[in-house]
């Protein structure tokens, strides 16, 4: 993130009364920040909402640009993350500045409110269950879902609904970037995954993260998004693992932001302008490999 970009990020938070601790942020400073970018950036930037969540909440963006393709960067799929929702912010904070040419990008900071209001992973649902939203997603391998959460209901009629073609999804704290297949199977690659291994590489040329395939490199998760936005729609789509803690200082966050800030935007200019042909799951599943890995807590 250049020097100009982050003074902005900066800039835009002092201005509102931002929260001075990092782990007592809470929606309503998110809330202002957004509605600030779009009232210092009012021909570049514009307000979204996703749709609704079942803290009551309207799930906020921002999308800028006007460009013919349409990409999506989401932050805090899981609540104590909150060293994601500080880089898309500073994401957004950036195109703000300097819009991606030919693409409209929508970012939403916090898909989690509850759980990012109480520093928990998980996000209340209805009936006052707590669960992982990024677990809740459809997929060819079975899923705690679909969709208990009214949040990742929301989040995939948004991806459909707005012909979304590449996504990044920001979370902490293993210092990664990987993609599908990350579902419960041996058989985890795609037809494109010198595609997807490019777009890594890119995305971690400044955080020399480790790149690869998201199971190889973490672990099987049935109900995770990036395999849902690629088996269901062609989506491709790519998640970031940040930094190295759940509960980063700001200075981790603001080296988090210097090196990943550039890489969302080389990911999103070097992705493909259409959606996958070819993105069915073809392989076969193996529960017991996911119950025997699935250790993690990212």
């Amino acid at each position: 993130m250049s020097p100009k970009y982050l003074l902005l990020f900066v800039g835009l938070l002092a201005g509102q009364a931002y929260a001075s601790d990092l782990t007592q942020k809470q929606y309503a400073d998110v809330k202002n920040f957004l509605h600030e970018l779009v009232r210092a950036h009012p021909d570049t930037v514009r307000s979204i909402t996703v749709g609704p969540s079942d803290s009551g909440d309207m799930i906020e963006g921002v999308v800028i640009g006007n460009g013919s393709v349409h990409n999506l960067v989401v932050g805090t799929h899981h609540g104590n993350e909150y060293g994601s929702t500080e880089v898309a912010m500073a994401f957004a904070a950036s195109l703000a500045v300097n819009p991606i040419v030919g693409q409209t990008v929508y970012v939403v900071p916090v898909l989690n409110i509850s759980g990012y209001n109480a520093r928990q992973r998980e996000e209340r649902d209805a009936t006052g269950h707590y669960r992982d939203p990024n677990r809740d997603y459809p997929g060819p391998c079975g899923t705690e879902g679909p969709h208990h959460l009214k949040s990742t209901a929301s989040l995939a009629k948004f991806i459909d609904q707005e012909n979304i073609t590449a996504s990044a999804t920001l979370h902490t704290f293993y210092p990664a970037v990987v993609y599908p297949w990350g579902i419960s199977t041996y058989d985890v690659s795609t037809p494109y995954d010198n595609i997807f291994r490019s777009l890594a590489n890119y995305a971690t040329e400044m955080s020399k993260y480790t790149v690869g395939n998201s199971t190889e490199v973490l672990y099987p998760a049935d109900g995770c998004y990036e395999d849902y936005a690629f088996w269901k729609s062609g989506v491709w789509s790519l998640l970031f693992e940040l930094g190295y803690s759940h509960s980063p200082s700001q200075t981790d966050i603001n080296e988090m932001i210097r090196t990943n800030v550039p890489g969302l935007r080389k990911m999103l200019e070097q992705a493909p302008h259409e959606r996958a042909s070819s993105h069915e799951f073809t392989g076969r599943c193996e529960t017991r490999r996911l119950v025997r890995l699935d250790k993690h807590d990212e």
